[in-house]
């Protein structure tokens, strides 16, 4: 597995990571073996961070990734978790420095641990800036200061969120879903900046949360109609040609060195070692340029998360 650096952190990534919010069941039944088995096995397979947050499965995955880690050794892997969101409507966030600091507690009592290497403040864009400027993040620097934390990140879907706060307050690492993939690759306008101030490049959900899949996007997946028929569309192309589309996505995600690391949700050991598979095998550069023409018409549109001030 390639390692990358994230930022100036000075961690040596794994190009692809395990994002552990199946583990909380929010994507069907899961149970203590078959995330035992995921886990040994990204970790056999040389992905070394690992992503949680106490709002996947309202704290279920912190626990489920807590009982797993039991016994592995801690420098085997980098540990990321967040503060900030509890649940998904917007009582359920709360970024004052009280409660971002009890949050942090509670993450490592679910999670066995005394520290962790990231800790984020979970979709920035639902809270106000001025807050997680001024209040959030001196509180989780000061997390970091008593040694419960190494670096401090913030993650979200608008990009804008990104350029405001990066250019008020120091952020080690940003973590941004959705926006660099096959139909939105808006992450890159991004990247210059982001390298110029050393902030770490986390993206998340190569597969844009199932739009990029044979089955399709869920019932509950926010993207207007026109992206979803643009990606079916493409789904459908891959399998006439008897190819994968998730593979492709995948493959698309981890090509770009200036992303340190792209992280693919699951609790399936066999989803993630088709994953670290596919990274071994040669991109299909025909397939993707129909891909791409046929996701043209929808390019780097995106749908609104957050408050309305806090859009793209």
């Amino acid at each position: 597995m390639e390692l990358r650096t994230l930022g100036t952190t000075g961690l040596r990534v794994s190009a692809l990571s395990l994002g552990a919010s199946p583990f909380g069941g929010v994507f069907g039944d899961v149970g203590y073996e078959g995330c035992k088995r995921c886990l040994d096995t990204a970790l056999d397979l040389g992905i070394n961070l690992i992503d949680c947050s106490p709002y996947y499965g309202l704290t279920k995955a912190e626990t489920m990734l807590g009982r797993t880690l039991q016994g592995v050794p801690r420098e085997k892997y980098i540990l990321a978790t967040k503060v900030g969101r509890y649940g998904a409507d917007a009582p359920n966030f709360d970024f004052s420095a009280g409660r971002v600091t009890k949050s942090v507690d509670e993450s490592l009592s679910r999670l066995g641990v005394d520290y962790v290497d990231l800790i984020q403040c979970h979709d920035i864009e639902f809270g106000d800036l001025n807050q997680i400027v001024e209040e959030t993040l001196p509180a989780l620097r000061a997390v970091v200061q008593g040694g419960k934390a190494r670096f401090v990140g913030i993650t979200g879907l608008p990009l804008q969120v990104f350029r405001e706060v990066i250019a008020r307050a120091e952020v080690d690492t940003i973590l941004s879903y959705c926006r660099y993939s096959l139909n939105d690759t808006a992450l890159e306008s991004l990247i210059p900046v982001l390298q110029e101030k050393g902030t770490g490049i986390i993206s998340a959900s190569p597969l844009s949360m199932g739009l990029l899949t044979q089955r399709g996007a869920p019932d509950w997946h926010p993207a207007p109609e026109e992206i979803k028929t643009a990606c079916r569309l493409a789904a459908q192309h891959c399998q006439s040609k008897g190819a994968s589309l998730e593979k492709l996505a995948v493959q698309f995600a981890v090509a770009n060195p200036n992303i340190a690391t792209t992280l693919v949700g699951t609790s399936k050991a066999e989803n993630i070692a088709s994953n670290v598979k596919w990274l071994n095998e040669p991109l299909d550069e025909e397939l993707l340029r129909e891909v791409e023409a046929i996701l043209a018409p929808i390019k780097d549109q995106t749908w609104p998360s957050g408050r309305p001030e806090n859009n793209d």
